[in-house]
């Protein structure tokens, strides 16, 4: 029998169609030299082929046997991040005033609480967050379905944009917000779109209904 991702162990068949990989969940991309230890550890006891750094901030362990899968996951001890499937797949932080000199607004604070909030969330659409603490946007804001971009005055949200085989950038909705007022915001479009029926990802429902539709829809007039 040919086989198949293990999404019941988070893990994904690889090219070779014989060994897998599995991503640990690394919030916002921050973790300590410890958690970098354990998952060296682990590749190497169980001969991983590489550790890959991926684009939404976490470590890859690829190359895996399926008999070592959930012996591997044991040594972890770490939730895995959600690689696959209709959901809240990553929320990408920027260093933002925590780290960087040209920070504007507190990309990790704000990153690290809509990855608590959402990270896995299912939703109709495979679905991506960025988070950028100036107009930089070194989280590519402008092509996530979510995007939150830190200026002197406070957040600028966008929405519906795509990084895909159909590149889209994404809407400017909304300007000048607090910490909570983006957060808000940001619930109202989840909690909107959670609702559509096979709505493709959201900058395709953008596209449907129109932006000034869109916004009505999520209480911006």
């Amino acid at each position: 029998m040919a086989k198949k991702d293990r999404l019941d162990l988070g893990a994904v068949l690889q090219r070779d169609k014989e060994t897998y990989a599995i991503v640990p969940h690394i919030a916002g991309g921050i973790c300590t030299p410890e958690t970098l230890r354990k998952i060296a550890d682990v590749a190497e006891k169980y001969n991983a082929k590489a550790i890959k750094v991926t684009g939404a901030q976490r470590l890859a362990i690829v190359g895996l046997q399926e008999e070592d899968l959930e012996k591997a996951w044991k040594d972890l001890g770490m939730k895995p991040a959600a690689a696959v499937g209709m959901c809240v797949r990553s929320v990408k932080i920027c260093p933002g005033t925590t780290f960087c000199r040209l920070g504007k607004q507190d990309s990790v604070k704000v990153g690290l609480k809509l990855d608590e909030l959402y990270h896995a969330y299912n939703l109709p659409a495979k679905f991506k967050i960025g988070v950028s603490g100036c107009p930089n946007c070194c989280a590519d804001s402008w092509f996530k379905d979510i995007g939150l971009i830190g200026t002197s005055k406070g957040w600028q949200v966008v929405v519906g944009g795509n990084g895909g085989s159909r590149p889209r950038i994404a809407d400017l909705i909304a300007k000048e917000l607090s910490d909570d007022a983006a957060l808000n915001l940001i619930q109202k479009i989840i909690d909107t779109f959670k609702e559509k029926d096979k709505p493709g990802r959201i900058g395709t429902y953008i596209d449907k209904v129109g932006i000034e539709k869109f916004k009505q829809e999520i209480g911006i007039s």
